[in-house]
C-alpha cells in the first residue's frame, strides 16, 4: 500500500537541508529504484521554481510499504528528520486513483 509522508521544514532549516540532501536522496534513489516511489519533493516557500534563500516550508513523499509502521519506522529515520530539517512529520495511508 502507499503511504504519503507530510514533512514540515523547521524555521531556517535551509543550510541543514542543502549539507544533508545527498543522503536524503539517497534514501529516495533506493525506493525508486525498488520501484516503491511515487513521487517526491519539496514545497517550496515561494511561487518559484528555485526559491532561492527563501528555502523550502517541507516535502511530500508517496510511497509502498508493507505497513503503516514500516512507513514510520522509515520516514523516522530520514536524514532530514534526525539532522533537525523537518520539525514534524506524519505518515498516512494513500489509496493512487488517477492517473
Amino acid at each position: 500500500m502507499y503511504y504519503a509522508i507530510l514533512c514540515e521544514d523547521a524555521a531556517n532549516s535551509l543550510p541543514k537541508r542543502q549539507e544533508l540532501r545527498p543522503r536524503h536522496l539517497a534514501r529516495l534513489t533506493e525506493l525508486h529504484e525498488a520501484g516503491r516511489l511515487l513521487l517526491a519533493g519539496p514545497f517550496p516557500a515561494v511561487d518559484a521554481e528555485d526559491p532561492g534563500p527563501a528555502g523550502f516550508t517541507g516535502s511530500l513523499i508517496v510511497a509502498a510499504f508493507d505497513s503503516l509502521a514500516e512507513a514510520e519506522a522509515w520516514a523516522g529515520a530520514d536524514p532530514f528528520l534526525e539532522g533537525g530539517v523537518y520539525a514534524r512529520v506524519t505518515v498516512r495511508p494513500f489509496r493512487r486513483t488517477l492517473p
